[in-house]
């Protein structure tokens, strides 16, 4: 296996007297070799299987030979769009240009297409008409099928006939691609090639094809909404790998497109050797004159100890992704990564994060997942604990104690984001105490997303009940503790199910928080969740009732500006929501109320004073108090440690730490 990068151009090639490579893998992302990348991760398996793998980092869609630096490769081309979506790596939910790019040199705008793995599959096939073509990564999986498309505003076909693959790999692909590698490398014709799990495939009849779930035609659901809806729960409740079966979606009367069931989890021992594979860690040097890439800086000390995630948020797409099931990295493996880490030269002693999707997500949920799979119509912490839930932090704590005894190391920090309800769950509030104790930076920001029963239930996410027991358990924790740090919660704006009424009853929370959110998440319907099935059809595809949607530009910023409603900029927004909401008791004087009344002939309001403390919107709203920004495919983002600020809000939490 290689030591160094992978080659990157037709010099690096020749270098390493390469004739013809095995796979050509071209990505949208620039190249970094950090396993983080979904790039880094499959390149470097492939090779540690003994395949050649060139890579070609955003190529340029206006230049056929941009794709062909290295000529047609010996078994076929691998397409990625990247790390993200890249329709949403481009666009803000208002569908506004995004200003940069943190998985391109220098944080430049621009540099891949929009619909990348369409873009890069039609070059090559103008280019390399014969050469097998397989597609993959987050774009490619959560398009498998047909699906919605926010920004055309339809429903849009499967991406595999859009692009021209012959293969599709959904899901993490390790596993996929090392067998298809091999079939092709046996003889194999690509279009032979459909009997591996996490595949996708075209076929022209069914005739070849067996003991598949037959869904709804294209032509049906894009008619009619609700069979859409109906479509898409069949495939929410078939993307366990154990008990999932196979799918086929028609296209008129000679084409179907095939979805072979997931692959099976990794085990710990495939795990681990996926994340010891000689990763450089970093971005490809050529990029250190534009500045490098910006993406490393959130992971470069970061540490996965898991994927998977059987939390099940509605709005989150995790499910047919990476799926419910819990894979884990052995102590072993973690501590040898950390150990490496700790001795880079630029390393300042604080470990950005160890988790996933969910750091607190160490196991499958129960036993059952790893031999029958998670059940395919229940949630297992939704809308409460389930029976059978294994509710453990001992792993997780001994790991951290691990990691917090390596030389060099002065903090771990948890910043992948944890499930309170999970952590409420347990009878051992051990772990609340080593979180307070060890693990937070002065603020622990978590997830509760709305406030209002009625919306979260239809986000899948707990009661509010279950946030305010663990905020008021985070404090005296933290008293107990002789600590100040504080709770950031990420909120959402304008989910399915969230009327004026339920933004109001948000902002009152808020009020009563005494904390204003620096920024607020809109709702964005990004492709494959349960979320914007609902968004798209206006039914919840597991009860198939009507759900409210708020699509109306105007409304929805009436939603976010009530999050905002201490904000001068907010106050004719706010004022028209409360009215339209008949919630006029909340304008006046009283310190219940939201805004005052509106100076007669005034051209803009005076800012908002809070009536216990006498301080302006602008005093009371400290930069400490940072709210999630625009969310993408992948909410187990990780984040730097943050910087100590001189002030704080002082809200309810703060008063009783006092």
């Amino acid at each position: 296996m290689s030591s160094g990068f992978l080659p990157l151009c037709r010099e690096d090639m020749q270098a390493r007297g390469i004739e013809q490579f095995d796979f050509v893998y071209v990505i949208g992302d620039a190249y970094v070799d950090h396993p983080s990348f979904g790039h880094a991760i499959i390149s470097r398996v492939l090779e540690a299987n003994g395949y050649s793998v060139g890579i070609i980092a955003q190529p340029d869609p206006a230049d056929a030979d941009s794709i062909a630096i290295y000529g047609a490769p010996r078994l076929g081309f691998l397409v990625t769009a990247g790390n993200m979506d890249s329709m949403v790596n481009h666009y803000y939910v208002s569908k506004k240009r995004r200003e940069t790019d943190a998985y391109t040199p220098g944080g430049v705008m621009g540099r891949r297409p929009d619909r990348a793995t369409i873009v890069y599959s039609e070059q090559i096939r103008r280019r390399f008409p014969n050469a097998p073509l397989i597609i993959g990564g987050i774009e490619a999986s959560l398009r498998r099928l047909a699906h919605y498309d926010y920004w055309d505003d339809r429903l849009k076909r499967s991406i595999l006939l859009d692009s021209g693959a012959d293969l599709l790999l959904y899901g993490m692909g390790e596993r996929s691609i090392v067998e298809v590698a091999d079939a092709l490398n046996s003889g194999l014709a690509i279009e032979d090639i459909t009997f591996i799990d996490g595949t996708v495939y075209a076929a022209k009849s069914m005739d070849s094809v067996y003991d598949a779930l037959l869904l709804p035609d294209f032509a049906a659901v894009k008619r009619d909404k609700r069979r859409y809806a109906e479509s898409f729960y069949t495939q929410y409740c078939n993307t366990d790998p154990f008990c999932g079966k196979r799918l086929a979606e028609a296209y008129g009367k000679s084409c179907y497109v095939v979805q072979n069931p997931p692959q099976k989890p990794l085990s710990q021992q495939e795990m681990d050797r996926v994340y010891a594979l000689p990763y450089m860690r970093t971005y490809h040097p050529s990029y250190e004159a534009a500045g490098g890439v910006p993406a490393i800086e959130e992971v470069r000390f970061s540490l996965i100890s898991s994927r998977g995630c059987f939390g099940g948020c509605n709005f989150c797409a995790l499910t047919f992704h990476q799926g419910r099931i819990i894979q884990a990295r052995s102590h072993t493996s973690i501590l040898q990564e950390a150990e490496q880490m700790v001795w880079e030269h630029d390393f300042k002693g604080y470990i950005h994060d160890v988790g996933g999707p969910t750091a607190n997500f160490r196991a499958p949920a129960c036993d059952k997942q790893l031999t029958h799979g998670a059940c395919a119509t229940k949630q297992c912490l939704f809308p409460k604990p389930c029976a059978q839930l294994k509710i453990d932090h001992s792993d997780y704590r001994l790991l951290l104690e691990k990691l917090r005894g390596l030389p060099n190391v002065k903090k771990v920090f948890i910043r992948s984001g944890i499930r309170y309800d999970y952590l409420m769950a347990d009878s051992d509030q051990g772990f609340l105490r080593e979180l307070c104790e060890h693990h937070v930076s002065g603020q622990l920001k978590v997830a509760p997303e709305h406030i209002s029963d009625a919306v979260l239930q239809k986000m899948g996410k707990p009661a509010a009940a279950v946030y305010r027991r663990f905020a008021k358990a985070y404090q005296e924790m933290n008293v107990k503790l002789n600590k100040r740090q504080y709770l950031v919660p990420y909120l959402m704006s304008s989910h399915p199910g969230s009327t004026l009424k339920e933004a109001v009853e948000l902002a009152e929370f808020l009020r009563d928080l005494g904390y204003m959110p620096q920024q607020v998440q809109d709702f964005y319907p990004t492709p494959s969740t349960l979320s914007t099935c609902m968004y798209y059809t206006g039914l919840d595809p597991r009860t198939m009732e009507a759900v409210y949607v708020a699509k109306n530009p105007h409304e929805k910023a009436m939603q976010r500006a009530l999050i905002q409603y201490r904000n001068p900029k907010n106050r004719r927004l706010v004022e028209e929501a409360l009215r339209k909401a008949g919630r006029e008791d909340l304008i006046g004087f009283d310190r219940k109320c939201l805004i005052r009344p509106l100076r007669e002939g005034a051209g803009r309001p005076d800012a908002a004073k809070d009536s216990r403390r006498g301080k302006t919107t602008a005093e009371q709203s400290s930069p400490a108090r940072r709210s999630a920004t625009e969310q993408d495919s992948r909410r187990g983002k990780q984040n730097g440690p943050a910087k100590k600020k001189k002030k704080t809000i002082r809200n309810i939490h703060q008063k009783k730490a006092r």
